[in-house]
């Protein structure tokens, strides 16, 4: 198989994988049982993919499962098993069906997220210097915060 196929079975493994983690999922979920669908889940010689929609949402619920135990547990192997498991399934779908990778394409535009995730880290705040009889804001960053005096301002 020519290595950008390998390449976008393997982007789109990833994000299918990444979406299963988010409150898009549903939606995401929907798309990429709907990609298998329209080609017959692959071809007859891929036994292991589900033929029919319902059969590859369960895979899907299964794999979605199996990921929240491995983050929760904290399992990096499990969680890598579930990437590797949809990646070989886009690679079989890919060597089978080749036209198949325009639509691979499109349904990887439409997993990645449209805004960059936040960056997540800890916050110290400390409140010093006496009594405070004003607003207090705890926050990583504000872009602008700006509090009147009352006097008319």
């Amino acid at each position: 198989m020519e290595a950008e196929l390998v390449a976008l079975a393997t982007a789109s493994a990833t994000a299918i994988v990444q979406q299963m983690a988010t409150d898009g999922w549903t939606r995401a979920r929907d798309r990429v049982v709907s990609f298998f669908a329209n080609r017959g889940a692959a071809s007859p010689s891929a036994e292991d993919i589900a033929s029919d929609p319902e059969g590859i949402a369960s895979d899907l619920d299964r794999s979605q499962g199996e990921l929240a135990t491995a983050q929760q547990e904290g399992d990096e192997e499990a969680a890598a098993d579930v990437r590797a498991e949809w990646r070989n399934r886009m690679r079989r779908v890919l060597r089978d069906d080749p036209e198949a990778a325009s639509e691979l394409r499109v349904l990887l535009d439409e997993l990645k997220p449209g805004i960059p995730a936040q960056q997540v880290g800890d916050v110290h705040n400390t409140i010093s210097g006496g009594t405070q009889h004003g607003p207090v804001v705890q926050t990583g960053t504000i872009g602008s915060l700006h509090f009147g005096t009352g006097g008319g301002e």
